[in-house]
């Protein structure tokens, strides 16, 4: 797509003349290099790879203190940091009574972070934005060994400007660490198809494994991908490929699954309940919840009975171009998938382990095992999730078009010389479609749909007639073109997710999306990171005045906005506990769901507290997570995210009242079912219910919900458990 990559004549001889002294393999060599690069690299190659990595890292941390994150994981994070069971577990509290709906390893992450650097805003995004970099980083150097240095900064840039990447990895979903773990795999994979030994297979296996660890089924999605290339096109026999595939395998599914085997055979009273699940296994979860309940929209696991699809729109080979998805993804599909099919063209007669082929077929099977996965979709569907789907777009944008532009320049194959102007004048027309979307949003938006039509036709022209004069320079000032017209979309939403308060639960970049709840400014209160300040301080805004509390609060303030300490929503939360308007539901079975929790009654819970390890229980993890990171004290959710979960039982409820270990439960006035209706009946029955006026005056009240729902605060003690 660049005159940046010149003929391999005129390459090698630029190469000879570069200045500075040979390498002597000494320290002060290596730093050098670290900077300017390998000494056969363009002079301009490593210059600019410091560029985009320095703007990914400003996109992903600008204004870091005021992320607001997902309060769910940040919960559990704190949880960790204040106990080792909760951090192995990934409990959403100190106490350990349930687990977050997702294996633990991103929350290891930031939760080692915290636990180093103190618990804080930056802390826990840390990680967050070293993963984003990484994977940037990682990315170009893949494609650059295969397809030049070109073609590694073309794909650098498109992935830092992914306008769905900057929005997530601004947040502390664990969707950046999933990323950074599948191109690890990817980069080990290829390392095991060119040299086709055994080992790098096996760590791209361990890394899928620590994937699956991080958001179980999605890890997997490529692996036929993986498979494919490596059965394909390894230079070793066909029998030696099998035995080292089997291999592999085993080292996959150890590394997938020994955390999974753990949890399900410690006894259910000595470890956690599993969130999300149905039976209180993390099997449960991996087949139903987090498994084919997201694809088929229906299982035997209660987080796949709300379908999710508002928030990503209708499942269908449309989905990724809708009025939700266009924006933070699509503005590069079309060119990738022409660049896709005409690179394997190109690279048809080459032989069968030819590197090139194999780097085509990994990202291209990663960019179409994602779109298809994520298009037909029936099940739990957010927009972020497509993240994944960014480095096989990015690969296909930098390879392919430099596949393109060569054979453009060259006249080689010349029935496909052609399609590279196509190309670039369909995904230009594309970006304008998109931008016309949400004309009026911004002049951000209006320059960027100007800049990408005045380039796009200058590039398609400057192509032309350059190739007809033969004038090389303008067909490389046209390539240049191409480049500005086909990123100047993704980088206005880019902009836009890094200087914009966004939604912490469901977070987008751009204009807000309606149904998708995303965009600048969307969703202040609806999940929130704490403030960053400095660690062992009170959460600013929302600490009990005049009560000291038990433990160490977590350092930071409740969601911004208004301090919700329910109308805070977990990814799952806002999954079937959301409607489309983003109105929070009050949630399963009436105990606590849609409660109004002031913070002067977490003033008053935690000073008769009375030495028991729970503060308060309610129904759902969207309250506690708000309430744990407001009270720094243990929470628990009584049915999980949704309310549903079969967490607490009535005879569990009585264990814990009678041993001292919990003394207060918020109740619904408007009862529930099943057996949160049975408890409810009891805790009404035998607690003693906590007038408004012990904790709360009508001259000032901090009000943690916008819900109306009528509630009770009950107290619960030894004597009264029959």
């Amino acid at each position: 797509m660049t005159t940046l990559a010149p003929p391999p004549g005129q390459e090698s001889a630029r190469r000879s003349h570069r200045a500075g002294p040979p390498a002597d393999g000494g320290l002060n060599s290596r730093a050098r290099r670290l900077f300017t690069g390998p000494e056969d690299d363009p002079r301009w190659a490593r210059p600019a790879l410091w560029g985009i990595l320095l703007l990914a890292t400003a996109l992903y941390a600008w204004n870091l203190t005021s992320i607001t994150g997902n309060t769910f994981y940040d919960a559990a994070v704190y949880s960790g940091t204040k106990s080792w069971k909760a951090f192995f577990f990934g409990a959403l509290d100190s106490g350990s009574f349930i687990t977050v709906d997702k294996p633990p390893f991103a929350l290891w992450v930031m939760g080692l972070s915290a636990r180093v650097f103190g618990y804080g805003t930056w802390q826990l995004m840390l990680p967050m934005v070293a993963a984003g970099t990484g994977s940037v980083a990682l990315l170009y150097r893949q494609v650059k060994r295969d397809f030049g240095a070109v073609a590694g900064t073309i794909s650098a840039l498109v992935l830092t400007l992914t306008p769905i990447t900057v929005a997530i990895t601004r947040d502390t979903n664990p969707d950046p660490i999933l990323v950074l773990l599948m191109m690890l795999g990817a980069a080990a994979l290829m390392k095991a198809v060119r040299n086709g030994r055994l080992m790098p297979l096996v760590w791209s296996a361990v890394a899928i494994g620590f994937a699956f660890n991080t958001k179980m089924m999605q890890a997997y999605v490529v692996l036929p991908a993986f498979f494919l290339v490596y059965l394909w096109a390894t230079n070793v026999s066909l029998g030696k490929r099998i035995r080292n595939l089997a291999v592999a395998t085993v080292a996959l599914v150890v590394s997938s699954a020994w955390w999974m085997v753990i949890v399900d055979l410690i006894p259910a009273s000595s470890r956690p309940y599993i969130g999300g699940s149905t039976d209180n296994t993390v099997w449960d979860l991996v087949i139903g919840y987090n498994g084919f309940g997201r694809i088929f929209g229906a299982s035997s696991s209660v987080g796949s009975q709300g379908n999710g699809a508002s928030f990503g729109g209708s499942s269908g080979l449309y989905r990724m171009f809708n009025e939700i998805m266009g924006g933070q993804i699509s503005w590069l599909i079309p060119f990738a998938a022409i660049a896709l099919i005409a690179g394997l063209v190109l690279r048809g007669r080459a032989p069968r382990t030819d590197a090139k082929r194999a780097a085509l077929m990994l990202w291209g099977g990663w960019f179409v095992l994602h779109f298809l996965t994520f298009s037909l979709a029936e099940g739990t569907f957010h927009p972020y999730y497509v993240t994944a789907m960014a480095p096989g777009i990015a690969a296909l944008a930098g390879a392919g078009g430099v596949l393109l532009y060569r054979a453009f320049r060259e006249g080689s194959a010349a029935k496909w010389a052609w399609v590279l102007p196509a190309a670039i004048a369909a995904s230009s027309v594309w970006a304008v479609v998109l931008l016309q979307r949400v004309s009026g949003s911004g002049t951000l938006y209006t320059v960027a749909e100007i800049v990408v039509a005045v380039a796009g036709v200058a590039s398609v022209l400057g192509l032309l007639v350059g190739r007809f004069t033969k004038r090389h320079r303008l067909m490389g000032f046209a390539a240049l073109a191409a480049v500005v017209a086909l990123l100047a979309g993704p980088a206005a939403y880019s902009v836009s997710a890094a200087t914009s308060s966004t939604n912490g639960t469901n977070p987008t970049a751009g204009p807000s999306t309606g149904g998708g709840m995303g965009g600048g400014g969307g969703g202040g209160g609806m999940g929130g990171a704490p403030s960053g300040t400095k660690s062992g301080t009170k959460p600013s805004g929302s600490a009990p005045s005049g009560t000291k509390p038990s433990g160490s609060a977590p350092s930071g303030t409740m969601p911004s906005g208004s301090g919700s300490a329910s109308s805070s929503s977990t990814e799952s939360g806002s999954e079937s506990g959301t409607s489309e308007s983003g109105e929070q539901s009050t949630g399963g079975g009436g105990m606590g769901g849609g409660t109004q929790v002031s913070s002067e009654m977490i003033t008053y819970l935690k000073k008769h507290q009375d030495g028991a390890t729970w503060l308060l229980a309610v129904s759902t993890d969207q309250t506690a997570s708000s309430i744990i990171l407001e009270s720094g004290q243990p929470v628990i959710s009584m049915g999980g995210w949704s309310g549903s979960d079969n967490a607490m039982t009535l005879a569990k409820l009585k264990s814990l009242v009678k041993s001292g270990k919990l003394h207060y439960i918020i109740v619904s006035s408007d009862g529930g079912q099943g057996t949160n209706s049975e408890i409810a009946t009891w805790v009404k029955a035998h607690g003693t219910a906590v007038k408004s006026s012990a904790y709360s005056s009508s001259s000032s009240t901090t009000s943690t919900s916008s819900s109306s729902t009528s509630s009770g605060l009950y107290r619960l003690d030894a004597s009264d458990v029959s």
